[in-house]
């Protein structure tokens, strides 16, 4: 059997040596590609190694064990030393070890999940890296009473195809929203897990300063950020304003000599300021922080699925949204079969409100592919300009972030369609890596009603 310590590594072949300052930009971009490459080969082989190295200091094998031999308590501790990676980077390692390891027969071992194997080969094969693995195996969980090892295989199947694509952070994502689709039973009850999970803390420093910090579920994370998104945005790529006084109001923010963070904590600050102060019941007063809950119509007559609120990545149990309608009432969002929002027409340049409301749902937030900016960072687009008899109609719209809006119309890039299958399309001559990209639906509640 060939396993990845039997293959040669010709970095020198792979990776030709010169001044980087003397490459063009399509070999600038070529021979990292290259380097990242080996570097996942490398670190392939470290994970096998590891794999090996946890399997000899099984705790079963006690003092004689190969970690504890050498005077390390346990096998991440003995990689650590060995590698100078973190703790965290070494577990890593090991968990990815375990997926990639097979017997001398070329048959999985008992403890590694044969599941992971169409992504295991990515990572041999240098495709992906061993943190992208790590994620779907993170994300999608352990096979169980409802949710089995075929399912799961399945789900992978379904997701290797994207993943040289995605982010890491991205693929966690979408494996947890993955495993939220196989078992739409545990929705609530992961929810509440991270909810348990939830804390706030401070303390006094040395200096007189107080240190806060804490850790928000997702629901509570919707209210706090989306306070504070309304005041930074203009700071971190939030939309351009055709309104005078709101443009105005933005510019100012982007001038204020104060840092993003520190105009997060005064807004903060300012807030509780203004909260216990209020009268009962006039918090913030006319006007309460927006969270929206988009659900599908079927899974809330059922009462079981999966619901999103807008700007976070974690689904939510169908009892949260209903909660949120007792609350604050429905604003019905109709689809077509597709998935795709009705238009509303060509009467205004500008979006109303209304529409931004539909199209963020649709869009989930910028619509390249991994731009990670939420919707209410971002601006709405007209596929083709209002100029030239463009509808400010929602299927004639996409959300941009400022940078990937500012990329469209000043660098000569073009959108073609809002829904499934819209691709932006570089000018002539782009360097490489330029090929047309691909602007995915992002909207978990739209991906639902597609699937």
């Amino acid at each position: 059997m060939t396993t990845l310590l039997d293959r040669p590594l010709a970095v020198d072949a792979m990776v030709p040596s010169g001044d980087v300052g003397d490459l063009t930009d399509d070999a600038l971009i070529e021979q990292l590609a290259r380097v990242t490459e080996v570097r996942r080969r490398v670190d392939a082989r470290a994970a096998e190694l590891a794999d090996e190295i946890a399997r000899r200091s099984d705790a079963a094998l006690g003092y004689q064990g190969l970690a504890q031999r050498v005077g390390a308590r346990t096998p991440q501790l003995l990689i650590q030393r060995v590698t100078g990676a973190s703790g965290r980077e070494a577990a890593v390692l090991i968990r990815a070890g375990e997926a990639l390891a097979v017997t001398q027969s070329g048959v999985p071992t008992v403890d590694a999940p044969t599941w992971l194997e169409p992504i295991a080969r990515m990572v041999r094969d240098g495709s992906i890296s061993l943190e992208a693995l790590d994620s779907v195996r993170m994300g999608l969980g352990r096979p169980d009473d409802v949710v089995t090892a075929s399912h799961l295989r399945a789900a992978v199947d379904r997701l290797a195809p994207a993943l040289t694509s995605l982010t890491v952070e991205q693929i966690a994502v979408r494996a947890r929203a993955l495993r939220d689709d196989l078992d739409l039973d545990a929705v609530h009850r992961r929810e509440l897990d991270r909810r348990q999970r939830r804390s706030l803390r401070w303390s006094r420093q040395a200096d007189g300063t107080t240190k806060l910090w804490g850790v928000l579920d997702p629901e509570s994370a919707a209210v706090v950020t989306g306070a504070l998104d309304a005041v930074i945005s203009p700071r971190r790529g939030g939309p351009r304003f055709v309104d005078p006084e709101r443009a105005d109001r933005a510019q100012e923010l982007v001038d204020d000599p104060r840092t993003t963070e520190q105009l997060a904590l005064d807004a903060l600050v300012e807030m509780v300021g203004v909260a216990v102060k209020a009268d009962r019941g006039a918090v913030f007063g006319t006007r309460r922080p927006e969270v929206r809950v988009l659900v599908t119509a079927a899974e809330l007559r059922r009462g079981v699925g999966v619901a999103e609120i807008e700007g976070q990545t974690e689904g939510v149990s169908v009892t949260t949204a209903e909660r949120h309608i007792c609350d604050a009432g429905v604003l019905p969002i109709v689809f077509t079969d597709s998935g795709q929002p009705l238009q509303l027409g060509r009467r205004q340049r500008t979006h109303s409100r209304a529409q931004r409301i539909v199209i963020a749902a649709r869009d989930g937030g910028c619509r390249f592919g991994d731009c990670d900016r939420p919707a209410s960072w971002a601006e709405v687009h007209h596929v083709r300009p209002w100029a030239e008899g463009g509808a400010t109609d929602i299927d004639n719209s996409i959300l941009l972030c400022r940078h990937h809006h500012m990329l469209v119309h000043d660098n000569g890039w073009q959108v073609t369609g809002s829904g499934e299958g819209a691709m932006a399309i570089p000018p002539p001559g782009a360097t490489a890596g330029r090929d047309p990209v691909a602007l995915p639906l992002k909207g978990a509640t739209s991906r639902r009603l597609r699937t």
